[in-house]
């Protein structure tokens, strides 16, 4: 089957984050079935990534003989109307932008608009999770219940960077780490309180934090005015291999986030057998059931349950064991015969 893939996201690690690891995994694991997969993406860049989108979008020419033609949440919404034509959404940028102000609550909120066309244009729809499914029908008005394919992560690659990895824990160092874009809903500002409580309850704490965006300035300004220096680093954006050497050495993966639409961290911190705190929100639960969820938006609560792990390497073995196992029903094989039942192919 010949499979045109569309998307706006960029295709690096850096800027694309957990979007472009999902598709270029997914990508993969189609042609190791035999499949053709061609990916569509943005060939000029705009300082605004909304505009951006749009431009590779009114680009986008009929898919003349392709067998399907996937468009990744809102990319493809203009030619979503022809047969075959299949929308997959790793989020519900609607859901997305109540979390957001300014500027990134304006453009998205032109997205959001966009993707619900796609979502009632298009003749199949795929979401992540049982929670964005519910979004769909709450905030588009799709009338047709969404097919859930969840996301997937590469197990025998994932493993054995792990194994090739340099880093390890740092003897008497208890290293929290949080992955992800720095947008509003994640909540970075929750661990740097959190963190900030935990001063001198955990004396050999570290706070690492991966990723970029558009809260970065005032996440920084917010650890030095809570004096969270020495104890909080900051690393922006990192190579795959870098990353990697960070899930070793972590103690704990913390996502404070209020909205996931799923959350490739998640599967990450899983196959790298960590313990996970994480909010009660969105589809957290969904992914990672045996985690240690806490109340969002709680300081007070996210730092117990940081320290309630820090004090128990029991439970954060225990809690390893079980993502080991649950990661297994995410590796792409599995994952990737669901996606090719879902689009018919």
């Amino acid at each position: 089957m010949r499979i045109r893939f569309l998307t706006s996201t960029p295709l690096d690690i850096r800027r694309g984050s957990g979007t472009y690891v999902g598709i270029a995994v997914l990508a993969r694991a189609l042609r190791e079935l035999g499949h053709e997969v061609i990916i569509e993406t943005s060939r000029v860049h705009l300082p605004v990534y909304t505009a951006e989108r749009l431009l590779f979008n009114r680009g986008l020419r009929p898919s003349a003989g392709f067998d399907r033609t996937v468009g990744f949440d809102m990319d493809g919404y203009r030619i979503a109307a022809e047969a075959g034509h299949v929308a997959a959404l790793k989020g519900v940028i609607a859901d997305e932008v109540r979390f957001e102000r300014g500027l990134t609550r304006f453009t998205m909120g032109i997205q959001a608009r966009c993707e619900r066309l796609h979502v009632l244009r298009a003749e199949r729809v795929i979401v992540t999770s049982r929670y964005c499914a519910a979004q769909v029908r709450a905030l588009y008005g799709a009338t047709r219940e969404p097919a859930v394919v969840p996301e997937l992560i590469d197990l025998a690659e994932w493993r054995a960077a792990l194994a090739a990895g340099s880093a390890s824990s740092p003897a008497g160092r208890f290293i929290v780490l949080f992955v992800g874009r720095l947008y509003r809903r994640k909540r970075v500002d929750v661990l740097l309180r959190a963190a900030a409580a935990l001063r001198g309850r955990i004396p050999e704490l570290e706070v690492r934090i991966v990723g970029n965006g558009p809260c970065a300035a005032p996440l920084r300004q917010l650890a030095r005015e809570l004096n969270l220096d020495g104890m909080v680093t900051f690393l922006g954006d990192v190579s795959r291999s870098q990353l990697v050497d960070e899930y070793r050495a972590a103690s704990v993966l913390c996502l404070p986030s209020v909205q996931e639409g799923f959350g490739i961290v998640l599967l990450e911190a899983m196959a790298a057998a960590k313990p996970i705190v994480a909010s009660r929100a969105a589809a957290i639960p969904e992914v990672v059931p045996h985690a240690t969820l806490v109340e969002p938006d709680s300081p007070e609560a996210l730092a117990a349950g940081i320290e309630s792990l820090s004090r128990s390497p029991e439970n954060c073995a225990a809690q390893g064991r079980a993502g080991s196992a649950r990661v297994e029903q995410f590796d792409a094989p599995r994952v990737v015969r669901l996606f090719c039942e879902a689009i018919g192919v």
